[in-house]
């Protein structure tokens, strides 16, 4: 069924990186026509802001919802700014912040002529690109299969899955980061940038986000769930995708096993 595909792929966060998304789902493609079968895309998110091609992100993710079976956004902090500016829904000093944190170059990225202020920018881009915006509306905010929960920044340790709060979803970071303790689930997660540019897994998460707009790395997951496998995979600017070994902080629990990339 194309609500719970057998194949997962989660990708880390893109921030307007839309050359290295589209080499990295070629590679996917590639492996998919070896392996005989079609893996649904998980984006987890912050699709938007810092790179220099938002706008091409935003396409391709449209296409990837619209063209392939059981995908799906998880939507970021950043693609949560560009939404609620493109709703008229920030304050002048969070539109500022956004600004300065990545939404200058998303709305340059947008290349649209003739515009006095930023009201006439969003106006335009209601009119010529709805489908983003149907993008960013119909995204989740977390979603759980089988023993996996693929969310943007994250969960509250202290909450059920089943009760989280949308803004630990997208924003949460230390409380999360810094929990040592099994969960319900192993949550696969973006948000908060891996050191040296490799995923990073421990007894209760699958950390994706390796930084792609600074490192030129984007990381991502395949998960093969009649297998009981995940297997990490990245590409580079000028290298195309290949598995990687995640890195292993065992913090006295041991790491949560991954099936063919499980060493222990």
């Amino acid at each position: 069924m194309a609500d719970r595909p057998q194949h997962i792929v989660a990708i880390g966060d893109v921030h307007g990186e839309q050359a290295l998304l589209q080499r990295f789902l070629d590679g996917v493609d590639a492996l998919a026509e070896r392996k005989d079968v079609q893996p649904a895309i998980y984006l987890l998110g912050d699709l938007v802001d810092r790179g220099p091609d938002s706008r091409g992100v935003m396409e391709l993710a449209t296409r990837i919802i619209a063209e392939r079976p059981g995908s799906k956004l998880l939507i970021g902090n950043h693609d949560e700014w560009f939404h609620r500016f493109l709703a008229d829904d920030l304050m002048p000093e969070e539109t500022a912040g956004w600004l300065d944190q990545g939404g200058f170059e998303t709305l340059r990225s947008y290349e649209v002529a003739n515009v006095r202020d930023l009201e006439d920018l969003r106006r335009a881009i209601h009119a010529d690109w709805p489908s983003h915006i149907s993008l960013l509306e119909q995204a989740s905010t977390i979603e759980c299969i089988d023993t996996f929960a693929f969310v943007h920044a994250g969960i509250d340790p202290q909450r059920a899955i089943s009760a989280q709060r949308r803004e630990d979803c997208l924003w949460i970071r230390g409380r999360f980061m810094n929990h040592v303790g099994k969960l319900s689930h192993i949550v696969v997660h973006g948000h908060t940038p891996q050191k040296g540019g490799l995923p990073t897994v421990t007894e209760n998460r699958l950390s994706l986000d390796t930084g792609a707009v600074f490192t030129g790395k984007l990381s991502g997951a395949w998960l093969d769930r009649e297998a009981h496998e995940v297997t990490c995979l990245q590409v580079e600017n000028n290298r195309a995708l290949r598995i990687v070994e995640p890195r292993r902080l065992d913090r006295g629990l041991g790491t949560a096993a991954l099936g063919a990339q499980d060493h222990h």
